[in-house]
């Protein structure tokens, strides 16, 4: 471990308060911090009302106050102490309600009574309130004021991007979205750990690979994103992932790309296998986060997921109760270091070649026990699986599934093949 998850922890509790929506002040106060962390972030601005594909830019949604009020004057809901209290999107209102008629504009969830429910309304005119379950069965009947200040203004929105250059056009994508209030694992999570791999990535001394790192709102940014630069990717993009859920301490889960054997999902599925290896696999038809745009007919990137537990899959998700108790220091630094090992594992994917016939003379190069007896090349069997099947014909990562060995663990191994020139990358 690197000792990294305190700080992305605490990133965490510094965005985890931020109203963010599709298009709001929230999520421009999360670019902006990620602007502190990643200094070389753009932002690529979609203004509203633009045709993305079959898309259209919803307008901005400022909120100044919303709260519920019995007949009383008492403040049952108020948008203050909660992002979550307020379906988002809501249009503006100020009525005086009976408790029948509020009714149809509350949202609880009778199997969660202490949970507030995440609803939002973001392209059809509605209003709302959420609320505890146990909350609303204590609502008497009588009148109820609804107030919601809230404005929709033609504005943008907003996709943050940095793109790290490497020594190729060939490229890695990181995508996260950010559009969900005050929720630490299915939102927050995901924002802080890519930042910390963009940060780690950026410092790499080499890097075969450039890597796009993408902050956007969930379907609609990366739709829109997409609409402006699908040729690229198409052109580039060798893998990508999608980072959601990333911060609980339960399980690890993998969400294959529709192609389902892409090289994103090889390198993922090499990676847990060998460090987490009970993992969760779950089918493309399980889909459920921004894989679903870059994955689409006529889109095809070969995109798939590596999380904890899976969104839907756990019990506080999309509710309240996705708080800073269901995320951890080892949580996130345990995801954190699982990308970054399908890093370390894309960037040494190659293909090599044994040079010369018949296996090398191993001893006379220090590569090989010298006294032959029983057992005595066991710890050299890595190395010899790797000569016997580097034939320029798989790449790295199929050769170590083959022979049953951890690509990262081996990594030392093929450097030292190649200090003796016993093997060459074939291009």
């Amino acid at each position: 471990m690197t000792g990294i998850g305190e700080t992305l922890y605490q990133w965490v509790s510094e965005v985890y308060p931020h109203r963010r929506s599709l298009s709001s002040p929230g999520t421009i106060q999360t670019l902006e911090f990620l602007k502190g962390k990643l200094p070389n972030l753009k932002t690529h601005e979609f203004p509203s009302g633009q045709k993305v594909f079959d898309w259209t830019i919803p307008p901005e949604w400022h909120v100044e106050s919303a709260f519920l009020e019995d007949g009383s004057g008492v403040r049952i809901l108020d948008y203050e102490n909660h992002a979550l209290h307020l379906v988002g999107y809501s249009i503006p209102v100020d009525q005086s309600l009976s408790l029948d008629e509020l009714q149809t504009h509350l949202h609880s969830l009778p199997e969660q009574p202490s949970a507030i429910p995440y609803v939002t309304s973001y392209y059809q005119p509605r209003w709302g309130f959420c609320l505890t379950h146990d909350q609303r069965l204590k609502l008497v009947p009588g009148k109820y004021r609804a107030l919601i200040e809230s404005r929709f203004i033609p504005g943008v929105l907003r996709v943050g991007e940095l793109f790290v250059e490497g020594e190729t056009e060939d490229e890695i994508l990181f995508s996260t979205y950010i559009c969900h209030p005050m929720m630490a694992n299915n939102e927050s999570s995901g924002i802080v750990v890519t930042t910390a791999l963009a940060q780690w990535v950026s410092q790499l001394e080499r890097r075969r690979f450039s890597y796009r790192f993408l902050f956007a709102p969930e379907t609609i940014g990366s739709i829109a994103y997409l609409s402006q630069n699908l040729p690229q990717l198409q052109k580039n993009l060798k893998a990508g992932f999608v980072v959601t859920c990333v911060g609980d301490d339960r399980d690890y889960s993998y969400l294959s790309s529709r192609a389902e054997d892409s090289l994103a999902d090889r390198a993922a599925r090499h990676v847990l296998q060998y460090h987490h290896p009970s993992y969760k696999t779950y089918s493309f038809l399980e889909r459920g986060s921004d894989e679903r745009q870059y994955c689409s007919p006529g889109v095809d990137l070969p995109v798939c997921s590596i999380m904890r537990t899976k969104y839907g899959q756990y019990p506080e998700y999309h509710s309240s109760l996705d708080n800073l108790s269901v995320v951890s220091p080892s949580g996130l630094e345990g995801s954190f270091e699982a990308y970054k090992k399908c890093i370390m594992a894309l960037e040494a994917n190659t293909h090599y070649r044994r040079r010369g016939p018949c296996e090398p003379h191993l001893s006379s190069r220090g590569l090989y026990p010298s006294l032959s007896k029983k057992g005595s090349a066991s710890n050299t069997r890595t190395l010899m699986n790797l000569l016997a099947y580097f034939d320029g014909k798989r790449d790295l990562i199929e050769v170590c599934d083959k022979i049953g060995a951890d690509l990262i663990e081996s990594l030392p191994i093929i450097e030292s093949l190649l200090e003796h020139e016993l093997i060459e990358v074939v291009e």
